[in-house]
């Protein structure tokens, strides 16, 4: 069971994802971040899709991971997102990637503004910033 307003995804670590070593790349949590606030996104009414037809996008502005425990090829992981609303243009999501003995394997966060097609910052729909709260 997950908090509200978060999302959980589980995630089958892939051998293109992983080093020789077969650990993970530090760079996929950042994929497996966004594959998280997609179907965060997606369980709320809201997609990128729609999103972006609407001319609205939400690009990364900052970006943080914190590496604790290596995850390995094969192993399935789950990612729990959240998201919170920061002003009505910037959104931030928090992340947390679980082995599947429970582990934390890593957390970190995503800060992204609203833009229109011209990439000038926008507010978010009303009905989107309600997602948040």
């Amino acid at each position: 069971m997950t908090p509200r307003g978060t999302s959980q995804t589980s995630l089958r670590v892939r051998y293109a994802e992983t080093d020789r070593m077969g650990v993970v790349y530090y760079a996929n949590y950042l994929v497996w971040f966004e594959v998280a606030r997609a179907d965060w996104l997606r369980e709320r009414g809201w997609n990128y899709r729609e999103m972006e037809e609407s001319g609205i996008m939400l690009p990364v502005i900052g970006a943080h991971c914190d590496y604790l425990r290596s995850a390995h090829y094969d192993e399935t992981v789950s990612i729990q997102a959240t998201g919170v609303l920061h002003s009505p243009v910037r959104v931030e999501f928090t992340y947390e990637v679980f082995k599947e003995d429970g582990t934390l394997a890593a957390r970190g966060s995503t800060m992204h503004a609203a833009v229109d097609a011209q990439g000038r910052p926008c507010r978010l729909p009303e009905r989107v910033r309600e997602v948040f709260q």
